[in-house]
């Protein structure tokens, strides 16, 4: 018999305290005439709860697409390789064509920089038709990539798969599963960080920060897209010798403990506010101010922000939402707008630097570096065109 998932089973709580800060709002209504970002409003409490479904149904979904596709076990998986590297190919060749076009027929020397005032720009439909194929082709190239690597890293990344490795015997008892909770809490530490740090990660991480809301039905507005990424791996806690079921747990109790902690409910928890991750510490991490950008990583214990120079308290009254808000509660549009936004990107990047930091690099690089495209995306139509 299948293990219960302890996050299942915790989702009568989850709806009954829901109901509890609701009816508390209620007794303790805002100031007439303001908006209070913790309260519930309809439209995004869908929203949110849709993607909490969505984040449980996901794996069923995604879990067998990501096996079939990792290269070397099916004949999908075998193909997918061989379609990034003849895109890659096409990309190439045509980042090649566009060179000569923009150098009169003739490529640079090698080594030598371009001028800091770039020849006016022709546009004509050849070259459009070059830059549409080169475009398409370069997001075929990065996104094959990308998802054969990430299929590649869950299966062999699997808990299972490395316990099978593990050069110690599976371990029980009462300090086995202390540290399988300690160790998820700080390889999440590390994975969370990077979500904000790598933009191939923030795709799916940005979905649980793009309510402008902040109560408990936020906490469920969860990613659906884990599947496509790669991250430090929880199955080094088997490894390392803990049992599979204990880091299911493990992962569990961090999903339930991090619930309660988005609430305006709750303002502090006295000098636990030292140890643990809170309310007020979460608040800050969902901040869209500057200085609440990357902040307070940590899910149970904030004590690692504060190792690892990461942590900010709640000093300013916070902004909930992004940097640039979404205006729209469309599940599908939460769900995949920064991975259309990257797929734009990476077509108008003009070399295969470019691209791949678009997809590694930060969300601030990427914004810096968008701008900086900018005056010649402004005549190109789209990359390559010259």
């Amino acid at each position: 018999m299948a293990r219960p998932d302890l996050t299942v089973l915790a989702i009568p709580a989850f709806v009954g305290a829901m109901g509890a800060e609701f009816w508390w709002q209620r007794r303790h209504p805002a100031e007439p005439g303001t908006v209070r970002p913790g309260d519930y409003e309809l439209n995004d409490t869908i929203a949110s709860l849709t993607m909490g479904v969505g984040s449980l149904i996901a794996p069923f979904v995604t879990g067998p697409i990501v096996r079939r596709l990792s290269p070397g076990t099916t004949r999908a998986g075998t193909a997918l390789p061989a379609l990034g590297a003849a895109a890659g190919v096409v990309t190439t060749v045509g980042d090649v064509l566009r060179r000569r076009r923009e150098h009169g027929g003739v490529l640079p020397e090698a080594g030598t920089l371009p001028d800091d005032e770039p020849a006016p720009v022709v546009v004509r439909s050849r070259a459009e038709a070059l830059g549409l194929l080169t475009s398409a082709s370069a997001v075929a190239a990065v996104a094959s990539t990308a998802v054969a690597a990430a299929s590649v890293w869950a299966t062999e990344a699997s808990a299972t798969r490395l316990a099978q490795r593990s050069p110690f015997s599976m371990r029980s008892g009462a300090a086995t599963y202390l540290l399988a909770i300690a160790g998820w809490d700080f390889i999440y530490y590390w994975n969370h960080r990077l979500s904000h740090e790598s933009r191939w990660l923030w795709a799916m991480h940005v979905v649980h920060h793009s309510s402008e809301r902040y109560n408990l039905s936020t906490a469920l507005r969860q990613p659906v897209a884990e599947g496509w990424t790669i991250t430090v791996p929880y199955g080094l806690l088997a490894l390392a010798g803990i049992p599979p079921k204990y880091i299911e747990d493990a992962r569990a109790i961090n999903l339930i403990y991090q619930f309660w902690i988005h609430t305006e409910a709750v303002r502090s928890i006295g000098w636990l506010e030292k140890i643990l991750n809170t309310p007020s510490h979460h608040r800050a991490h969902h901040g869209s101010q500057r200085q609440y950008l990357d902040i307070n990583h940590g899910s149970i214990l904030i004590l690692w922000d504060k190792l690892f120079g990461t942590f900010e308290p709640e000093d300013e009254r916070v902004r909930y939402g992004l940097t640039t808000n979404l205006d729209s509660f469309n599940p599908v549009t939460i769900a995949t707008h920064e991975w259309r936004d990257m797929a734009k990107d990476v077509a108008i990047a003009p070399t295969w630097r470019d691209r791949f930091s678009f997809l590694l690099r930060g969300p601030g690089w990427a914004h810096d570096r968008r701008a900086e495209l900018a005056p010649a995306t402004d005549t190109e139509p789209m990359a390559g065109v010259a």
